[in-house]
């Protein structure tokens, strides 16, 4: 069989030869050309120099790979005398495809040289080890850029794989589908594809030392070993060889499966690595975790050689290093070539029942104990913590570990490793700081705030994190009775609040506020009678108050807020101004529109839901206000917590459920008197189910304790018209529907027993 042609012949041969001495070779074997070579059109663009591209021969020595090398001449050299055998393939030959295809290739490597990349050669089909033009390969100046060129010339990527830089790029020539970038993510070299192959389908090299050239280590590099702990022994056992080879001794680590070598990889003193090509991807010490129930993961083949020192020998090491970053997601098993090597070790890994990740303590050693605990399963993962090494430095690996503190330190480290964090799985002791808070009284909110009511410190007192549901027939005082709350809240303890409160416009709002704070009326007008107006300076120092205490959610346009919008500005109060507390009212001016296939009981179900995590998560007080339905034999009482129009939900997934409401019947009783109904306390630190009245001073807006003769007077009312009312109803067949009261002259806004 003759010789193989050297590079240079073949490109001499290549940039003489005739069309038609290509045509009688039969076309090429489908990679882009046959042997034959095209001046690109981008001549001028890439400095003017000659792009060729050369097809793969046939000879003595068939390459394991199809490839297309493109080579960067100043000028063509002469043709060597005798022919060249030329393997071809058949694909369309037309003049128009080909052209288009140099003129893309030229396209690309004008881009890449723009970036920096401009190697001596430029290879199609086939990942390139490169320097770096942003990281210049770090301090060992290590090749740990990897390019990849389409033979079609449609796209180049290239990926850092050095974990503090991670640069990497995805480019395309002008007029090129986008179609062609849908794989998004930017390849690693384990990523490449040969023929077409699966990686399940592929044909691995088989190599073993000899075809290496291995050998046993020399003294030096047993010397380097024990400086960093490693004894003789251990070397021994896990076969760490070396390998001779451009005035350079490697440390060799050989990758085993059942005691076979099926790869190698090799690392200079100064930390640079490289690793045979075309070998299968398998964890290093593959063969100490067969039948294994407890694994140990690290990030180094030094890691794992320290392990052992330690006396765990059921220790491997992953084969490409740590990631940059955690992935977004993670890729099916075929794409997931970064990987690889957990699905060609998946019988080893099923029979663990405990996996321990080891890997180092910066963010790329973090990322990739990520990356591995949602492969292997997070419920069987456990994580280290590695301890410190001095005052002020934390240990960044297992052979840190060893080194300064000894093995005994990292059999502590394996032995006291925790459970890897699943999300929204926690034990107790996660939160036993909390815990200890809270018993402790550490906050002073444990018990609740008081409301400023004595006959209601039994009932109901306001914890963070809360959601209090209001509710009670128009009229009746709900928003002025929270408003009250508000103002005895802030002089207790200094609260700040955001109010989301539709129904008021901003002026008639903060005349409240303001009334209740100064304790005078607004204005001189009929319903002040005799009292004194606040004064200008009162005015001033209470407008003050306001802005330093309240926030406002308001609609700027038409449209009505939804609850999400409500919400993240809330959030945006919280982590702003600290407010907390948040005021909704109410429930029916917000934005209700949802899926057409969702009821409305799903629908306040979700809203609830999401407004009682917002409370937990900012602890933050939550006051909703939601009106009743429509009633039917109204008489007169305090509507129930079920009554509210929507859904039962709100009484379910409430905190607390308070109705509010007043006597409407001269007859029945004192005008001014307000019943505050708590209906429903899920915890019982801070209340109970029960009745409290109140007295509302109009003029002020103020509401006081009611005295025991009011509260008997309003009770006996209260009692009597229900029952009168109710005897009416039973003796009447005609059906009494009522959906508010009908207010007369005297109960209207400008009456005396007016709320609202």
């Amino acid at each position: 069989m003759p010789p193989r042609p050297s590079l240079h012949s073949l490109l001499l041969m290549a940039a003489s030869a005739s069309s038609s001495a290509a045509a009688a070779a039969g076309g090429d074997t489908g990679l882009l050309l046959a042997a034959r070579h095209r001046r690109l059109p981008v001549a001028a663009a890439t400095g003017g120099h000659r792009i060729r591209l050369l097809h793969s021969f046939s000879g003595a020595r068939v390459p394991r790979r199809a490839e297309v090398a493109c080579c960067v001449r100043s000028a063509p050299a002469a043709r060597p005398a005798g022919p060249v055998t030329v393997r071809s393939r058949n694909v369309h030959s037309e003049k128009n495809y080909k052209a288009a295809s140099e003129e893309r290739l030229g396209q690309l490597v004008q881009k890449l040289q723009n970036e920096g990349i401009n190697p001596k050669q430029w290879r199609l089909g086939n990942y390139q080890r490169m320097m770096c033009p942003k990281c210049k390969g770090g301090s060992s100046e290590e090749l740990s850029l990897s390019v990849y060129i389409r033979m079609d010339g449609t796209n180049a990527t290239w990926n850092c794989f050095r974990s503090t830089c991670g640069w990497r790029g995805f480019i395309q020539p002008d007029g090129v589908p986008k179609v062609s970038q849908a794989k998004g993510d930017i390849e690693t070299e384990s990523d490449q594809e040969v023929n077409g192959n699966k990686a399940g389908n592929k044909v691995y090299r088989k190599i073993s030392e000899e075809d290496l050239n291995l050998e046993p280590l020399c003294d030096e590099l047993v010397a380097y070993f024990s400086e960093r702990m490693i004894s003789t022994e251990t070397l021994r056992r896990n076969k760490v060889m070396q390998r001779k080879g451009r005035n350079k001794i490697s440390i060799a680590f050989t990758y085993r499966r059942d005691g076979v070598v099926v790869g190698c990889k090799y690392r200079e003193v100064d930390k640079k690595f490289t690793q045979e090509a075309n070998t299968e991807k398998i964890f290093y010490g593959l063969d100490d975790i067969k039948r294994a129930q407890d694994i140990i993961i690290v990030e180094g083949e030094i890691d794992k050689l320290s392990m052992d020192e330690a006396g765990f020998r059921n220790c491997v090491s992953v084969p490409d290093g740590a990631p940059p970053k955690v992935s977004t997601k993670i890729p099916d098993k075929e794409q997931d070539k970064k990987y690889q090597y957990l699905w060609n070790c998946k019988d080893y890994l099923d029979s663990a029942s405990r996996i321990i990740l080891a890997t180092d303590a910066d963010l790329p050693g973090q990322a990739l104990a990520e990356e591995l605990a949602r492969r292997l399963g997070k419920e069987r993962c456990w994580r280290v913590k590695w301890p410190k090494k001095n005052e002020t430095d934390t240990c960044k690996d297992a052979n840190e570990v060893l080194m300064f503190l000894g093995p005994q330190a990292l059999r502590k480290v394996i032995e006291e490793a925790e459970l890897y964090p699943i999300r929204g799985l926690f034990a107790f002791k996660d939160f036993f700081p909390e815990i200890d808070n809270y018993y402790l009284g550490i906050h002073g909110d444990e018990l609740g705030i008081r409301t400023g009511w004595k006959s209601m410190d039994d009932l109901y007192k306001v914890a963070p994190g809360e959601l209090t549901v209001v509710t009670g027939v128009p009229n009746s005082g709900k928003s002025e009775w929270i408003d009250a709350l508000l103002c005895n809240i802030n002089q207790e303890c200094g609260w700040k609040f955001v109010l989301c409160s539709m129904e008021n416009k901003v002026r008639e709002h903060a005349r409240k506020l303001l009334e209740k704070r100064i304790k005078k009326p607004f204005f001189d007008a009929r319903y002040g009678g005799s009292a004194e107006r606040m004064t200008p300076d009162e005015f001033d120092a209470g407008k003050q108050w306001l802005n330093d205490t309240f926030h406002l959610i308001r609609c700027e346009d038409d449209s009505l807020p939804s609850i999400n919008w409500v919400l993240d500005l809330a959030k945006a109060a919280v982590l702003r101004h600290g407010v907390r507390g948040l005021v909704i009212d109410p429930y029916n001016e917000l934005d209700h529109q949802r899926p057409s296939n969702q009821t409305e009981t799903e629908y306040v179900s979700q809203i609830l839901t999401k407004i009682k995590r917002f409370a937990q998560h900012h602890s933050c007080h939550v006051w909703f206000v939601a009106h009743p339905r429509q009633l039917h034999n109204w008489n007169g009482g305090p509507p129930n917590m079920y009554d509210i129009s929507g859904s039962a939900h709100f009484i379910n997934k409430c905190d607390n459920g308070i109705v509010i409401h007043r006597n409407r019947d001269k007859n029945a009783g004192p005008l001014d008197v307000v019943q505050v109904c708590v209906r429903k306390v899920r915890n019982k630190v801070i209340g109970q189910i029960g009745d409290a009245f109140l007295t509302y001073d109009r003029v002020t807006g103020q509401f006081v304790d009611a005295g025991k003769a009011t509260i008997a007077a309003a009770t006996a009312a209260t009692e009597g018209t229900v029952q009168k009312r109710t005897n009416s109803y039973g003796k009447s067949n005609v059906s009494h529907e009522m959906l508010y009261p009908q207010m007369d002259e005297d109960d209207s806004v400008s009456g005396q027993d007016s709320i609202i």
